[in-house]
């Protein structure tokens, strides 16, 4: 047993001086690297942004191995309520004045029926999943191919964008966006309120320079107020609740849930979980299989050939079939999730773990888990920063359950007692339709890419197309 090692400083000065370390001197991983160099521990404590005056108490039980991360889904000791955006909770008036599904934990009694709700919401859908997105798919490539033909490239995300938003629109309304109000706005309306919420946790990724310290004071010192979006919010919320009318009647007659309050756990499903995970999934999907390489590409599109050939059509039985497509998209949620953070609150003391010591964790202390460094742990995984296509085919597959993109282990099940990802499973067929639809129209692609913000930001530079 030992003593959590870590220096949070000063009440006030401590966070303001981890943060700009964070952020701009050292660097988001090289933050938590030379800080697990410092005290020789994988489990330290420290201070995480935003900080004062945003958040009253930023310090942290910082978790960064593959040993004890999955604490963080042991809802008997610890609390999910109000973490999902760290160590402050943005302004209610959001979400209309709701506590939605994703601020609950478990042990709330609205947790499960708002869960329950999303799920069976979800399920009733599954035979829409492949053909709406293969419809939007077609749509994003055939711009992509414009776009490259006129520019000699083509910005990836504002395309990725514009076809995740239509595509959650129409799964959950039945209708077009651009058949709405809101026309073709949609997603900036949806960009403009995510950016107001989760601003105080990023960084346009400056240099340490006086411009940074103003971007800091600028994001970091005071929430943004709701008032600046309450127009934009008000037209999703008024376009969700009446497109999507049979969802929040079934919210109502099977889950006794009001409609105001279904309606805005549905916005905020479908523009903060969906739009708003998809917004960095896809770009990294793109990234992450570009970079691998002409070989990989090629058995990829070998693979996805044969088997949409022999089962006629992309299906669930042909998709399940791609093993190494199945793997790639695996390889790609354990190098790079898409969400890096999970918080959680000790509901009681207990020990925790890491591969070479135990500490105690005492009731009421917030606990960071940064999941980048548990799914790349060296004592798991072999050559951990490196992108390997086949790792979970065959014997590889015992290393999905440390595979934690989801809130939870991949080799897990979404139940509505839990917080693993409702949409967990959808999220990883659409990541195998998307790379199965790019091999079965190009051989092979090349594209640059750097950050924005939360996403990687992807810029095609060439695509070619299959010979036919």
């Amino acid at each position: 047993m030992k003593t959590i090692p870590g220096d949070c400083g000063h009440t006030f000065f401590g966070p303001f001086r981890d943060r700009l370390a964070y952020f701009y001197n050292e660097g988001r991983d090289k933050f938590f690297e030379n800080r697990i160099q410092k005290h020789k521990s994988t489990i330290i404590k420290t201070n995480m942004p935003p900080g004062p005056l945003i958040a009253s108490c930023p310090r942290v039980v910082c978790l960064l191995d593959a040993v004890s991360f999955p604490v963080l889904f042991d809802t008997s000791k610890v609390e999910k309520r109000d973490v999902l955006d760290g160590t402050f909770l943005p302004s209610l008036a959001y979400t209309g004045g709701h506590r939605v599904c994703a601020y609950l934990d478990p042990s709330e009694p609205k947790h499960t029926a708002l869960k329950s709700f999303i799920l069976s919401t979800l399920s009733a859908r599954h035979h829409k999943f492949i053909p709406l997105f293969q419809t939007g798919l077609s749509e994003l490539f055939n711009e992509l191919e414009a776009q490259i033909s006129r520019k000699k490239e083509a910005y990836f995300n504002t395309l990725s964008d514009t076809m995740s938003f239509n595509y959650v629109f129409r799964l959950f309304c039945d209708k077009s966006p651009s058949e709405t109000r809101i026309g073709f706005k949609g997603p900036k309306l949806v960009d403009k309120w995510l950016l107001f919420q989760l601003a105080p946790l990023g960084s346009l990724g400056l240099l340490p320079n006086l411009l940074c310290y103003f971007e800091d004071i600028l994001l970091r010192t005071f929430t943004f107020p709701f008032f600046l979006v309450k127009s934009d919010y008000k037209k999703l919320y008024d376009v969700f609740y009446e497109f999507g009318s049979s969802v929040l009647d079934e919210a109502e007659s099977k889950f006794g849930i009001e409609r105001d309050e279904a309606c805005h756990n549905l916005v905020f499903l479908a523009g903060f979980n969906a739009y708003g995970g998809m917004k960095v999934l896809f770009p990294g999907l793109i990234k992450w299989v570009a970079l691998a390489g002409q070989k990989l590409h090629k058995q990829l599109a070998d693979e996805i050939r044969t088997t949409v050939e022999l089962e006629g059509g992309v299906t669930v039985s042909a998709l399940n079939k791609m093993v190494l497509t199945k793997s790639v998209v695996y390889e790609y949620l354990r190098i790079d999730p898409p969400v890096p953070f999970q918080y959680g609150k000790a509901k009681v003391d207990f020990v925790i773990q890491s591969h070479d010591a135990a500490f105690e964790i005492k009731k009421g202390e917030m606990i960071f888990g940064y999941q980048p460094f548990a799914t790349k742990d060296p004592k798991v995984f072999e050559n951990p920063e490196e992108f390997v296509g086949d790792r979970f085919v065959g014997e590889g597959e015992k290393l999905l359950k440390y595979v934690y993109w989801s809130n939870g282990r991949e080799t897990e099940e979404t139940r509505a007692g839990n917080k693993h990802c409702a949409g967990k499973d959808l999220v990883v067929l659409l990541c195998r339709v998307m790379v199965v639809e790019l091999f079965l129209r190009y051989e092979t692609f090349e594209v640059e890419s750097g950050t924005f913000m939360f996403a990687p930001s992807v810029t095609f530079k060439s695509l070619t197309k299959v010979s036919s």
